[in-house]
């Protein structure tokens, strides 16, 4: 009898201690606090679609077009996502695809499984969606319309899909025609009745013309169809309408097996299905051509393995996502924190096949990289604020082959990126980013590529007469008046010149570590001149200034919010560009009249609701207060208040546009204590992390420390003291090496 009543005990002491071990360690896997759907919507532009860490394909559910019960629609308004929370009507998966960006491309090569008779038209074809489910490197959905639930898990190269039907005539539709590309044209041709191989052109990223590119594919099928053809949209005829039954409408071409190509175009393949029957397809995709898109398919994905090829990305995401490990804060946090860390794994994206082919910058020739990766997809204006350097930090060696990658570009075409997508370059936004990204991974102590030819380009930009000039055509007055003049409205000239400085002031760093003494004194001058913009007299900020020397009359400091046009600004107003000089905050300091005026205009800015939480010029203006000795409690109180109110674990959790993973690297730095004000600069300003503790694992093929280990303790309101391997710091800023060399950085409340 004991014995028993002892084995009961021992029994339930171990089923207690299953338990608690399930509750606090089956979540070692960051994978698990990572929300995909974090961002889709609130025009955070991200999607909830099957990727890998920095994949070419993407299998993202498109449900922004078809169906007027949407909120949302790409062709009703300025849209740039192919995915929408708040809609419900889905037209299929498209497989090449851009994440956290502002302007609509790519969302094409569409597959979607029907069932009876076919159509071509996504307003027919398309169904309401329900039960849908997400996780890195997955999605699924049930289509309420045909009763078939779907699933999608992705390679880098090749996405795979796998359909279960009802009993019956089953369709698998392959559309061209819809997208959310404003560029049109494709081909296909159906090679046999398992596979289809083609091309759909993209391009006009922005609404700009010579940015087209096509991607080519090949769609295979893990079933041989029991009937097959291809669809095309007939142009819309006037008198010979009378005598024609497709005029306008799409015509069928069953069992077509010749090229056909035009504007809206699909396939389709047909099945007689048994019920609960998976029918599988793998999507592989190349921007070089159909054959380079085959050889993907043969090695990332020969078979038709649906968990294998989940589990790998699965895998994939889990190693990746390990390189930070947290302890304590509520479970939305970390997911936040992790959600956070996983959009900024998206892009930039490989653009590079297996056999190392790539398509040239600003051609149509193609190159071949010998070792690591090409990447593509340089949203620079934004990233090379705080993503590049958190890159350089946690993922050496994918920013080594990404600053590689925009040298190369700059040998291949004449000019380092400013915006480049699929090596193709947009002229998107303001500045000559490039120069700052490069400097501030090479001071980083990433320096293993050819440092020459980066000066050479970034010397070139710099100082090109701007007739001649790609990045800076407006640089002539820049350098003539250390100012760029007003001369037309919304010329966005203050912008331009704010982004030249810190470009210069970046150069000027370089410059110096190179031993090119000359150059750093004529850069570092010019960086400083942006005090022509300053406003000393009325106003004590930042002001358009006309070519006589005058100020611009007509004067609103808040003109220009909510991205209202601003004379002088670019998505902004002085307000949120006053502060836009991070490479000189005490310059800038004594330009407001000292420690009290530069505090009290600072706040206002986030009192009278100036600060823009989702815009760049203004990202670092939450760290500012850490300048001023006894004012760091403010950068505390800000920090926290912007993650608290606005990084939620929820669709709407991003604060706006993601910006290539721009504002989730905020998220990530501010939740972990500390942030880089200034790319170039290697002092880290240091606030409250969000969790008890944090550890980083160091890359000791880059740096000389392990780990690094970030402990908040103490449950005071704001820091009392900092120290780093129990020597305390007496300053609110910690350098980068200190950081690198591993070890513990404590933050007592």
């Amino acid at each position: 009898m004991l014995n028993k009543q002892f084995r009961i005990v021992i029994l339930t002491i171990a089923i207690a201690f299953g338990n608690i071990y399930n509750t606090f360690c089956q979540k070692i896997d960051p994978t698990d606090w990572v929300n995909p759907f974090i961002g889709s919507t609130n025009f955070g532009t991200t999607n909830p679609g099957a990727i890998v860490p920095q994949g070419m394909v993407s299998v993202v559910p498109f449900n922004v077009s078809g169906s007027t019960d949407n909120k949302w629609d790409k062709d009703s308004r300025w849209w740039s996502t192919p995915y929408s929370w708040d809609n419900h009507y889905f037209t299929g998966y498209s497989h090449v695809n851009l994440s956290g960006v502002g302007c609509p491309e790519l969302g094409v090569i569409i597959l979607i499984p029907t069932t009876g008779p076919v159509s071509a038209s996504n307003t027919d074809y398309g169904s309401l969606m329900s039960k849908q489910k997400a996780s890195p490197g997955y999605y699924s959905n049930f289509l309420d319309k045909y009763s078939i639930s779907t699933e999608v898990t992705a390679s880098a190269r090749v996405g795979l899909s796998k359909f279960k039907f009802p009993e019956g005539q089953s369709n698998i539709l392959l559309d061209l025609g819809t997208g959310l590309t404003n560029e049109s044209g494709a081909s296909l041709r159906i090679v046999n009745n398992q596979e289809i191989e083609g091309w759909r052109m993209t391009g006009t990223f922005c609404y700009n013309d010579r940015t087209e590119r096509p991607v080519y594919f090949v769609a295979r099928f893990s079933k041989p169809a029991t009937t097959f053809g291809a669809w095309k949209k007939m142009p819309k005829m006037k008198a010979e309408a009378a005598w024609s039954a497709t005029s306008g409408e799409f015509k069928f071409y069953p069992e077509f097996q010749t090229q056909l190509s035009g504007d809206s175009i699909g396939a389709y393949l047909t099945f007689n299905t048994l019920k609960d029957e998976e029918i599988l397809v793998k999507v592989a995709v190349s921007y070089v051509s159909i054959e380079n898109a085959r050889q993907n398919m043969d090695v990332e994905m020969p078979g038709f393995n649906f968990d294998e090829t989940h589990a790998a990305a699965q895998k994939k995401w889990k190693e990746t996502l390990s390189r930070i490990s947290v302890k304590g804060g509520t479970d939305d946090q970390k997911t936040v924190f992790y959600t956070a860390l996983y959009h900024m794994q998206i892009h930039p994206n490989i653009i590079n096949d297996v056999n190392g082919q790539y398509p040239l910058m600003e051609s149509y020739g193609v190159g071949e990289v010998k070792e690591g990766d090409r990447y593509t997809t340089f949203s620079l204006w934004d990233t090379y604020r705080n993503f590049h350097p958190l890159m350089s930090l946690i993922y050496p060696e994918q920013q080594l082959d990404m600053v590689r990658s925009m040298i190369a570009m700059h040998k291949e075409s004449g000019w380092l990126p400013k915006w480049e997508l699929n090596s193709t370059e947009t002229h998107v936004m303001e500045g000559d980013p490039s120069i700052a990204v490069i400097t501030d991974t090479y001071l980083r102590g990433l320096t293993d590529f050819d440092i020459e030819s980066a000066y050479e380009a970034m010397y070139k930009s710099a100082t090109t007469e701007g007739s001649n000039n790609k990045l800076r055509p407006d640089i002539d007055d820049y350098l003539e008046k250390g100012y760029i003049p007003y001369t037309k409205p919304f010329d966005n000239s203050v912008s331009h010149a704010l982004e030249y400085y810190i470009a210069d002031w970046n150069l000027a760093q370089i410059a110096k570590t190179l031993g090119r003494d000359s150059d750093y004194e004529r850069f570092q001058k010019q960086s400083l001149r942006y005090k022509e913009y300053f406003d000393k007299e009325d106003f004590q900020m930042i002001r358009p200034r006309m070519a006589d020397g005058s100020f611009y009359k007509d004067f609103d400091p808040k003109q220009g919010e909510n991205f209202e046009p601003s004379p002088g600004f670019h998505e902004g107003n002085a307000y949120q560009y006053t502060f836009c000089v991070p490479h000189d905050i005490l310059g800038l300091k004594k330009l407001l009249g000292g420690n009290k005026n530069f505090i009290r205009q600072l706040q206002t800015i986030f009192d009278e609701g100036h600060y823009d939480v989702a815009n760049e010029p203004d990202i670092h203006y939450p760290w500012l207060f850490n300048y001023i000795k006894g004012e760091e409690w403010r950068t505390q109180t800000e920090v926290k208040q912007i993650l608290d109110n606005h990084y939620l674990n929820q669709p709407g959790g991003i604060p706006g546009n993601d910006d290539c993973g721009t504002l989730s690297a905020w998220a990530v730095y501010s939740m972990m204590g500390f942030y880089p004000v200034c790319p170039g600069n290697m002092d880290y300003a240091i606030a409250q992390p969000v969790f008890d503790e944090v550890t980083i694992q160091l890359d000791q093929n880059f740096y000389s420390g392990k780990e690094l280990i970030i402990r908040k303790k103490g449950t005071g309101k704001f820091i009392k003291k900092i120290s780093k391997d129990s020597k305390n710091i007496n300053s609110y800023f910690i350098n980068h090496k200190e950081l690198v060399s591993g070890g513990m950085l404590e933050i007592e409340k």
